[in-house]
């Protein structure tokens, strides 16, 4: 089947297509279909073991025993969510399996077990996020946004740092603009936070410093959507159900929150950030060239970070 085909299948087949796209392209050929034995659908011809079969959503049935025979949705675990908790069973659709193939044996095949909230998933679902995220706040107003990073303790969807840099008065503000946008448009996202250029939005001690040291608690932290939109796999929002089931219906959200970690335009000088110019001294002055090939080797990547962040 061809890379680019552009068949009524893949309409039905949704978001599927994209993803197959993008595997195509970052492996330098199409990813190979096979029609499915049972459904009128297509399955990828080297997957390791396809499970065939439809959705039901009329049929509804709890997800374990114990919530069943307790006839209660979100109250007993039923397996690991992306916040990093035990999620809850629910009623939900039946999928009823209708055949199961897999490769043949003597293909060797790789059966890799996916955890959740591990690195391997994590960086998978998280680079389309954060893309899309940069995307978003350089549509809103071109040239601020510097990058956009969602490290992994703040699991999958829960949180994003966002760096920009603002390049006159006007500028400033936009940060709030974007995070707003961020937390309005990623449904589960609790948490956006903003930080200047020259700060690491990959180092979460550099980004909790510009929290520690930039931040007004009276001003800079933002909840611009109270009562938004958000998902039931938050503990601390579920609890708002009190003694009732813990769903989407009886949950009150609270919208997330965004902390402005940036510089304000004009005060640069006010949050100056330590500078050791190490460049001026020459070390041969002081030691042998073994000496220092020793201490270079001894303390790689130290004396860039003090010359970069002053600690």
């Amino acid at each position: 089947m061809s890379y680019y085909d552009n068949s009524p299948l893949h309409a039905r087949i949704g978001d599927s297509t994209l993803a197959r796209r993008l595997s195509g392209a970052i492996q330098g050929e199409a990813v190979r279909l096979v029609k499915a034995k049972t459904v009128d659908a297509m399955a990828l011809a080297d997957c390791e073991v396809v499970l065939e079969g439809y959705v039901d959503p009329r049929d509804r049935r709890y997800e374990t025993l114990e919530s069943e025979e307790a006839g209660v949705q979100g109250r007993y675990h039923f397996h690991p969510e992306w916040a990093g908790y035990m999620g809850k069973a629910y009623k939900a659709p039946t999928f009823h399996v209708t055949a199961v193939t897999m490769r043949e044996p003597t293909s060797k095949p790789i059966v890799f077990a996916l955890g959740v909230h591990m690195l391997d998933d994590h960086n998978i679902d998280t680079t389309v996020r954060e893309s899309a995220m940069f995307e978003l706040c350089e549509r809103m107003q071109p040239g601020i946004i510097q990058d956009c990073v969602i490290p992994f303790c703040m699991t999958d969807w829960g949180g994003a740092v966002i760096q920009v840099k603002k390049r006159n008065r006007i500028d400033e503000g936009w940060q709030r603009n974007f995070m707003a946008a961020i937390l309005a448009t990623s449904q589960g996202l609790r948490l956006c936070i903003a930080v200047s250029e020259d700060t690491d939005p990959y180092d979460m001690d550099d980004v909790m410093w510009c929290m520690t040291t930039r931040v007004n608690p009276h001003t800079d932290i933002l909840n611009p959507l109270p009562g938004g939109r958000g998902q039931t796999f938050m503990p601390a929002e579920r609890m708002t159900a009190g003694d009732r089931e813990w769903t989407a219906s009886n949950t009150r959200f609270e919208g997330g929150m965004g902390i402005d970690c940036t510089v304000p335009f004009g005060f640069e000088s006010d949050f100056l950030r330590p500078v050791y110019p190490i460049e001026k001294v020459d070390p041969t002055d002081f030691f042998t060239d073994d000496q220092l090939a020793n201490t270079k080797a001894r303390m790689k990547g130290w004396v860039q970070s003090l010359a970069k962040y002053g600690r």
